[in-house]
């Protein structure tokens, strides 16, 4: 009997400690696994202190509605956590409560296309679980904490003492650890009451949004015969290469490599008679949801949500595609990713053809994410858009996704001759590695990405001077930074952005600009908002070009 009572006495304290494991996670874990460090966990929560005064001076009833409310409060704010974490480790941003649910059937297509249906199903469903189990034993666990501090009554008021003078201590001298972190806690009624702001702040701005839409555009009544005066006659390619950000051409151990690429690609097309101009562009997102990138630099408008962009794509806000079909030229979207239809391209965009995974006659493997290489979606562009003949000028948004994550397995470059219906690049996918192989060290994840990355510029060079045009024109940039295990905390939001082209005079229309002449921006290079590019592009090669510089640090209100 007195073995079975020892068990039965020591499986109660095991759970009293899973109790307050779980309990201490919620109330002083950061939200950020970049935080994650051992004084993390070595802080006073002054709510824990709270609850447990309160507890010892309150009947029994009270006491557990109390720790029921406070569990449920502490558990959805473990959620949040968790839920930050992730979205700070992909997009260097915290969880936003209202207007990021629309991010995860996105983000699941994105893992499936990566590891597979199942794996994909399995970590969402692993997913609720978490949640519902936090749900769950969040408000029991705080619930036996109060009963076990009641029925510890003396020791555990005079704990809450001391410990209360110590956090006031701490408190009143800013002492912190060596981390910077302080010892007196208020890092949940902190992150509760960031998060009431975020909802506050995102519940108001499609009211800001809308006056910004709604807003006098200059660049909307412009005709027709004043538009892209500077272009006529040119295929103009808006090119968004992914995840190519400023990590890929400076300060990380795989950019020698990438600007090895871009200081060939200038040689190799300045002996074609084609030069460049570079600088770099801030994205609104950052690790993925590249759309808001592409609309933001399309309509000149800061999109940094799936609220935003909602809202923009639904009003008739003036884009550089819309620019050019005003102007005469064809307008056309290539996005090999998709692998449905999408109704913005003709509804907001004005889109005279969309090309996507469906229609390019692609019959090759896929590569991961990426099913289409990027080699085979502009050799396709050439032969169903600039290969024709007695046609108009073609305006094209492409994006090149080959350098998407999982950064694996990747194509190669092959004979342009050789592409056909892509069934050249069968057993490739087999000769590289998998992301499983890749993602196991997260050290190697990083290379991955600048190996993804020279192949799209590859790509990219070699089909400007494999198919010599001297009325190409191109704008190649990139959507966003990769995600937080190739960048590190803290990185910018910047993308390099490239104008190619073989006449002089389309790039002396932005000689005011100070961009760098090549393919490789410097850490000197200017850095603009993304949404100031459209009207600056307009201007550029509308019937006045500018004729005096544009300041580098020009920010417009958002």
């Amino acid at each position: 009997m007195n073995r079975i009572q020892q068990a039965r006495t020591a499986a109660g304290w095991v759970v009293s400690a899973l109790a307050l494991t779980v309990v201490w996670f919620a109330l002083v874990a950061p939200n950020q696994l970049s935080q994650f460090t051992p004084s993390a966990f070595l802080r006073i929560p002054i709510e824990a202190l709270i609850v447990v005064a309160v507890g010892l001076f309150v009947k029994a009833r009270a006491r557990r509605v109390i720790a029921l409310v406070v569990g449920v409060l502490l558990a959805v704010l473990a959620i949040v956590k968790l839920l930050d974490m992730g979205f700070f480790e992909e997009i260097d941003r915290p969880f936003n409560p209202v207007s990021d649910w629309g991010s995860f059937g996105p983000a699941f297509g994105v893992l499936r296309d990566s590891v597979g249906q199942g794996w994909a199903v399995t970590a969402a469903i692993a997913a609720v679980a978490l949640a519902v189990a936090l749900l769950v034993f969040v408000p029991i666990s705080v619930l036996r904490l109060t009963r076990l501090t009641v029925r510890h009554r003396t020791l555990s008021t005079r704990a809450v003492a001391v410990l209360g003078v110590v956090w006031i201590v701490c408190a009143a001298f800013g002492i912190r650890d060596f981390a910077g972190t302080p010892f007196a806690s208020t890092s949940a009624t902190g992150l509760a009451y960031d998060e009431v702001r975020a909802v506050r702040t995102a519940l108001r701005d499609p009211q800001t949004f809308a006056a910004a839409l709604t807003s006098n555009d200059p660049m909307r009544g412009e005709r027709g015969a004043g538009l892209l005066t500077g272009l006529r006659g040119k295929d103009v390619l808006l090119v968004f290469v992914e995840s190519y950000g400023r990590v890929a051409v400076q300060d990380s151990t795989f950019s020698p490599r990438v600007d090895s690429v871009l200081r060939a690609g200038t040689k190799t097309l300045r002996a074609a008679g084609f030069a460049s101009r570079s600088a770099f562009l801030t994205s609104p997102t950052f690790g993925g949801i590249s759309w808001l990138a592409h609309s933001t630099l399309q309509s000149g408008l800061w999109v940094d949500s799936q609220q935003r962009y909602d809202q923009l794509v639904a009003s008739h806000r003036f884009t550089l595609s819309s620019a050019f079909k005003r102007a005469g030229w064809r307008t056309v979207s290539d996005v090999p990713s998709d692998n449905r239809y999408w109704p913005q391209g003709r509804t907001f965009y004005h889109y005279d053809k969309l090309y996507n995974g469906l229609n390019v006659g692609y019959n090759g493997p896929s590569f991961s994410y990426a099913a289409v290489p990027d080699q085979y979606t502009l050799s396709t562009f050439r032969r169903l858009e600039l290969a024709k003949t007695h046609r108009a000028p073609v305006m094209a948004e492409i994006d090149l996704v080959s350098s998407h994550t999982p950064w694996a397995p990747l194509p190669h470059m092959i004979g342009w001759n050789r592409l056909g219906d892509g069934s050249a690049f069968d057993g490739m996918p087999q000769q590289g590695r998998t992301p499983d192989a890749v993602w196991r060290h997260p050290s190697q994840v990083g290379p991955a990405y600048g190996q993804s990355i020279e192949y799209s510029l590859h790509a990219l060079i070699s089909f400007v001077q494999t198919y010599h045009d001297n009325n190409l024109v191109l704008v190649v940039l990139g959507d966003h930074q990769p995600a937080t295990i190739v960048t590190g905390a803290g990185a910018s939001h910047d993308v390099p952005i490239s104008i190619i082209a073989h006449d002089p005079a389309v790039l002396d229309r932005i000689s005011p600009w100070g961009w760098q002449d090549g393919l490789l921006p410097s850490s000197k290079a200017p850095v603009w908002p993304m949404d100031s590019f459209r009207d600056r592009f307009l201007n550029a090669y509308g019937p006045h070009p500018p004729t005096t510089p544009i300041p580098t640090d020009f920010h417009p209100q958002r």
